[in-house]
């Protein structure tokens, strides 16, 4: 098995920059053989975790985007009703049986969770954005989550092929259910600190500087502090230094009025925009070493 130090290496040489308590749930849950519930504020990074658990294990990510409405045969499974149709059709006039055959594997069509549980090798399923999805679905995961096995009224019980390695994201948006929570180890994802954030540019914006790299990380950081509407996320940020550099920024002290004009980047909103006047964006540049 491997250290906590050695999985936040790991993860490091595919670009995400992982923090202590991380890398040791990382470490857990593969010890364990456990789903890892990652809970947090949008941006923070949680979705990139699973990506870069992947990435680590050289494994397939299959990603189940959840929205509220989200059933059973969007997410599992479900039957290729055009080609039951023609060979129903084919079979008209032939006798009985027909029945048998239209509900077995040639005629299913795999979906996001069935999928993870047959492949050969582990893939990482990555289960997102959970609280967007209704209290059934979730209850519907339980079996799933616990088990590894899904049930299909035609097929019977299908157990795992592999254990894949499951990462859950939620921005609580809603409360999940105590079942939920007993099934997976937890993880609470925060804003990166100033040092970290700064390594994570460094690790994802080619040409950064870790002079520029520190200074826009402060500057986020302060800016994270305002009363706003929405809170810049790490790819916020990513996408700033990427403009920054881009124009040749290289000191954002010495361009004060292209720092002002770029922080399009970082504030999603005209109530954030018009919040961060010139004089904030001074102020939080003069705290800027």
């Amino acid at each position: 098995m491997k250290t906590r130090d050695d999985i936040a290496r790991s993860l490091a040489t595919c670009g995400y920059i992982a923090d202590g308590e991380l890398s040791t749930a990382l470490s857990l849950m593969q010890l364990l053989k456990r789903p890892l519930l990652l809970e947090g504020e949008a941006g923070v990074g949680k979705t990139e975790v699973a990506k870069a658990l992947a990435c680590v294990h050289g494994t397939e990510l299959i990603r189940l985007q959840c929205y509220e409405g989200l059933d059973q045969s969007s997410a599992l499974y479900e039957w290729n009703y055009q080609r039951q149709l023609l060979a129903i059709e084919a079979h008209r006039g032939h006798g009985e049986g027909i029945e048998d055959q239209i509900f077995s594997e040639k005629y299913l069509l795999e979906r996001p969770l069935l999928a993870a549980i047959r492949r050969a090798t582990p893939p990482v399923l990555l289960i997102d954005e959970i609280d967007r999805a209704d209290d059934e679905f979730e209850a519907f995961l339980l079996e799933l989550l616990s088990d590894f096995q899904v049930s299909i009224p035609e097929l019977g019980t299908i157990t795992a092929t592999s254990i894949p390695h499951v990462v859950l994201t939620s921005n609580g948006t809603r409360e999940l259910s105590d079942a939920l929570r007993r099934r997976c180890l937890y993880h609470y994802v925060d804003y990166p600190d100033v040092d970290r954030e700064a390594r994570i540019i460094l690790a994802r914006v080619d040409g950064t500087s870790a002079q520029l790299a520190l200074q826009i990380a402060r500057l986020v950081e302060g800016l994270r502090k305002e009363e706003l509407r929405k809170v810049p996320g790490v790819a916020e940020t990513l996408d700033w230094a990427a403009a920054l550099v881009g124009l040749d920024v290289r000191d954002l002290k010495d361009q004060p009025e292209v720092v002002y004009e770029t922080l399009m980047c970082l504030l999603k909103t005209h109530e954030d925009r018009s919040r961060v006047t010139r004089e904030v964006a001074a102020r939080l540049l003069g705290k800027v070493a």
